[in-house]
C-alpha cells in the first residue's frame, strides 16, 4: 500500500514539475515578443 502511494506521489510531482516548466517557458517567449515589439517602436 505504501509503495503504490509513493509511486502516485512521485508521478504527481513529476507531472506538476513538467507543467510548470512549460508554463514558464511560454511566459518567457511571450515576454520576449513584447520586448521585440518595444524595440521596434523605439527604433521608429
Amino acid at each position: 500500500m505504501k509503495r503504490s502511494t509513493l509511486l502516485l506521489l512521485i508521478a504527481l510531482l513529476a507531472t506538476t514539475g513538467l507543467t510548470a516548466c512549460n508554463t514558464v517557458k511560454g511566459f518567457g517567449q511571450d515576454l520576449q515578443k513584447v520586448g521585440g515589439k518595444m524595440e521596434e517602436k523605439a527604433d521608429k
